[in-house]
């Protein structure tokens, strides 16, 4: 174990007449080049030291000090305090001179400094005088943190950080998905698309560290989802970079992706020649036609509605749920052996070599809850439309579709979504405003006369619809019917929808009632310093503004449906 230097009698004497809280006077000092003996890692630790990251560091300017570790705790950088013995074991990186090596070196490839910092491991096999000797002071845990280096090693090692740098892909680029329907699709680039997010697989920067030009392939065939993984890059870190290792890119995809996937393109393309034998699954809803400018002609759509009882349909859903990593920010993988969980499929219709063939579009996961005593709540957990037939009015169809589905069951009360995104609200207002707008409750004249409890029990009981989306309904179709260039049609919205919006800004009020009956004086005006009425006020009417421009897209919307 590295260990203090020792210390005479006279320096203990000495030191206890200091404050305890005085940086101790010799650290640990390990010559360059001196052989380590072996040592414990601690029982926290991980073995590769991939969870090792630099933290801030105040640096006091080196001066003709030695290089030194600096760790956490009082004291600068050329001032470390003496490392207790949890601290004194090597870094995350392996044990003896290689450990502090590969620790060093992976804490400042993963988050480069700015020119202070520098691989530890880029110091490696060069003899130092005896006066430059290294002075290390771990943090808790034996984790390393930064290599300060006096100035002209700081200019010199400044190039491989950057060169380390080239090595970072980000990997929203990197990812390469595709839909494939004929062998030639492979190499046209227009068929490619990226993912939005990649954070759930690679953590929140989203970076791939070891590569240069690197490519992930995951292509699949259009209709059984039957996959074609390949990783491909330009250059890779190796020991010339002295053990900085690359990321295992490989084994993140392999965690998400069920297997039986191919490697190489001519099974790939084997496997796309059997998908003509793929039909979808379970039973169909709805077929509907959208007019595609590019080909000339109307395509057919059609939703299904399938559950784990279809044959071939659980290992189908494997394969599709897996684009859920890269398009929705919180996405989870769903427990399948539930029972409770219904299915919803959107395919496209298509013809090759005069064969009818189908393409996965989109689909939706809805669990349905129970509503004691006897009623079910169906929620929306998921809903993708895969980014090749987005914007072509997809998603509205298939919702609308599940709304009708339910509709017709007597057991369901109403339709709810868990935790939805701005964009299913905007496009569940489209659709419970396409299906309210000729209920009777919902004329013109009732709409003058405000909102009431008829149009909250027609809603439910006719579309499944709770009192809450009926309120947002309500309030777009009477904005359609309002003239807003009248003042007082206008001014009579304006107060209806902020009487809603106000609800949040009562509670307060009431919470501050309470305070003036229970806090003292002095604590009471720390309370009312944080409400400002005037703020209040704006934050009304920029919400109110708000609203209203989205409902307008809302109404545009219908008026071209």
């Amino acid at each position: 174990m590295l260990r203090p230097a020792a210390s005479s009698s006279s320096g203990r004497r000495r030191r206890s007449a200091r404050s305890r809280h005085a940086p101790p006077q010799r650290s640990a000092v390990v010559p360059s080049g001196a052989p380590r003996p072996p040592q414990r890692l601690p029982a926290a630790a991980d073995a590769d030291g991939a969870d090792a990251r630099p933290a801030a560091l105040s640096v006091r300017p080196p001066g003709p000090c030695s290089p030194r570790w600096a760790g956490s705790g009082r004291g600068y950088a050329n001032e470390p305090r003496r490392a207790r013995p949890s601290q004194r074991l090597p870094p995350q990186g392996g044990r003896g001179p290689r450990g502090w090596q590969r620790a060093c070196a992976r804490a400042c490839a993963r988050a480069p400094c700015l020119g202070q910092h520098q691989p530890f491991a880029a110091c490696r096999g060069r003899k130092r005088k005896k006066e430059r000797e290294r002075v290390f002071s771990l943090p808790a845990g034996g984790r390393a943190r930064w290599l300060v280096l006096p100035g002209s090693e700081m200019a010199g090692l400044t190039a491989m950080e950057k060169k380390l740098a080239e090595y970072k892909c980000n990997t929203n680029e990197a990812i390469q998905l595709k839909l494939v329907r004929f062998p030639e699709d492979l190499e046209d680039d227009n068929t490619t698309f990226n993912p939005e997010y990649s954070h759930q697989v690679f953590g929140d920067d989203e970076v791939a560290f070891g590569y240069k030009g690197l490519k992930i392939l995951l292509y699949y065939i259009a209709g059984n989802l039957s996959t074609l993984f390949r990783i491909e890059y330009t250059s890779k870190v190796n020991e010339k970079f002295d053990c900085v290792e690359a990321d295992d890119v490989e084994s993140k995809i392999r965690e998400i992706i069920p297997p039986g996937f191919c490697t190489n393109t001519d099974d790939f393309v084997s496997l796309l020649e059997k998908e003509v034998n793929f039909k979808p699954f379970g039973m169909l809803l709805h077929t509907y036609s959208v007019h595609n400018e590019e080909a000339g002609e109307d395509i057919t759509y059609q939703i299904y509605k399938a559950d784990m009882t279809c044959p071939g349909f659980r290992e189908y859903h494997e394969r599709l749920q897996t684009f859920l990593m890269w398009f929705i920010e919180t996405a989870s993988f769903i427990d399948v052996d539930d029972e409770r969980w219904n299915y919803f499929l959107v395919f496209e219709k298509y013809n090759k070599d005069g064969a009818t063939l189908f393409a996965t579009v989109g689909y939706m996961t809805v669990y349905n809850y129970y509503v004691y005593p006897d009623k079910t709540r169906p929620r929306v957990s998921q809903m993708l439309i895969l980014p090749p037939f987005q914007g072509e009015g997809h998603g509205a169809q298939l919702l609308e579709t599940v709304h009708r589905y339910y509709m017709s069951s007597p057991t369901v009360l109403d339709i709810t979504a868990e935790d939805p995104s701005e964009n299913y609200i905007k496009l569940r207002d489209f659709v419970l405003v396409k299906l309210c707008q000729d209920m009777l409750c919902f004329s013109p004249g009732n709409l003058m006369q405000g909102f009431s409890q008829e149009m909250v029990m027609e809603a439910q009981q006719k579309l499944k619809i709770n009192k809450q989306h009926t309120r947002r309904v309500y309030e777009i179709l009477r904005l359609r019917a309002t003239d807003m260039g009248d003042a007082e049609q206008s001014r009579s919205y304006r107060l209806d929808v902020k009487r809603r919006l106000i609800g949040p800004y009562k509670k307060k009020q009431r919470e501050l009632a309470k305070m003036r009956r229970c806090l003292r004086p002095e604590e009471l005006t720390n309370q009312l310093n944080q409400i400002d009425l005037n703020m209040q006020h704006e934050q009304l009417e920029e919400s109110f503004q708000q609203l209203v421009s989205d409902y307008r897209r809302v109404l545009e919307r219908l008026a071209q449906a």
